[in-house]
């Protein structure tokens, strides 16, 4: 002992310093505190920045050499489709995935004037607000050219037509998207803390000692989530449905089409779990890992907003994303009434990402 009085300040000084370093040394520490935050607050930041856009189809009968459709072209909020057949846009219009179909009469009167008579095709699908909007759109169009025109009375007639549509309901968007969120964050948690509990307990070895392949052991584990989270796909399809009016187009088929569905995303899924069981090295980097493949999808994969809510840098990147295809495909199967063959697309997308992630999981996956 050399006589200096002990110091609690300092002493608790060095802890606070040893303490704030082992922090900053732990990488679950600094994603959970600081990158997840920040991916909220940039998700929401861009779509609480971004500008309303609504879709509305352009008959192809239209002019759009015109001066009142350029005018309309530089309003930001409406985004014109001119690419689409006109059954395609009459099938999008019934759905409401079109806010209406425009059809643009131009003609010259005796007087050298240009009238313009612009028929606004909706349906009862369409959204009341964003009907609003376009109407808006449309009479700041006529009011501008009006006013340039003063005088004379005015340049254009907005004649609205409403044709019969289904209405599209927030749950008929939501619920396949969490249903798929659901898959994924159920196959991916559950089957990595189950490997990585199984190696560290031996259990994995002493069925090492039993005449059962090790292939086996991987289809009877991967077989039991399957058949829990269909089972959990069950209960979150029919509360949908009777509770909250969730659309089941063709009924019954619909519901096993989208079971089907669920079990071939489950399958992809589970290969994320194997990778995540094979790389984390300690019990409590899993969820780090984890949340890495998961977090992102569920923000970026369409599960709450449409993508193309997003900025365009963005959308391509929300387009690579596996969970993005199953949501899409659970969406035009429920709502759109179509059947696993109309939904080729996503389906091999689904298969080529499976093909990507078992390929990583055979080469990272430890046995002990």
């Amino acid at each position: 002992m050399n006589g200096a009085k002990y110091s609690q300040w300092r002493a608790m000084f060095a802890i606070t310093k040893g303490s704030l370093r082992a922090t900053f040394r732990s990488p679950s520490s600094v994603v959970f505190s600081l990158a997840f935050p920040l991916v909220f607050i940039l998700v929401f930041g861009f779509i609480g920045n971004s500008t309303v856009s609504i879709k509305v189809g352009v008959d192809r009968h239209t002019d759009i050499n015109t001066e009142y459709y350029k005018l309309l072209e530089t309003n930001k909020t409406i985004k014109l489709i001119t690419d689409n057949s006109e059954a395609e846009m009459a099938e999008s219009l019934k759905k409401g995935n079109l806010v209406a179909i425009l059809n643009i009469e131009s003609q010259t009167g005796a007087d050298g004037h240009v009238k313009y008579n612009v028929h606004v095709k909706t349906s009862t699908a369409t959204d009341a607000n964003k009907n609003n909007i376009l109407m808006s759109a449309l009479r700041g169009v006529t009011g501008r050219m009006d006013s340039q025109e003063y005088p004379r009375p005015s340049v254009a007639a907005i004649i609205p037509e409403v044709v019969p549509g289904r209405i599209y309901k927030t749950i008929d968007f939501i619920l396949p998207g969490q249903l798929g969120f659901a898959l994924m964050s159920g196959a991916v948690f559950t089957t990595a803390f189950l490997f990585y509990g199984l190696r560290q307990t031996l259990v994995l070895k002493r069925f090492f000692a039993t005449p059962i392949k090790r292939g086996y052991i991987l289809f009877a584990e991967g077989l039991s989530r399957t058949l829990f989270q269909l089972i959990s796909s069950v209960i979150i399809i029919g509360l949908g449905h009777f509770a909250f009016g969730f659309t089941l187009v063709n009924g019954f088929v619909t519901f096993l089409e989208m079971l089907a569905l669920s079990a071939f995303g489950l399958i992809v899924f589970l290969g994320f779990g194997f990778i995540v069981s094979g790389i984390a090295r300690t019990e409590s980097t899993i969820p780090l890992f984890a949340n890495i493949i998961t977090l992102p999808q569920f923000l970026l994969a369409g599960t709450f907003f449409p993508i193309d809510s997003f900025p365009g840098w963005l959308q391509p990147i929300c387009k690579i994303m596996p969970l993005t295809y199953l949501a899409d495909a659970l969406r035009e199967v429920a709502y759109e009434g179509k059947h696993l063959w109309n939904v080729g697309a996503d389906i091999g997308i689904l298969a080529l990402w499976g093909v990507i992630v078992y390929a990583v999981a055979v080469k990272v996956f430890r046995w002990e």
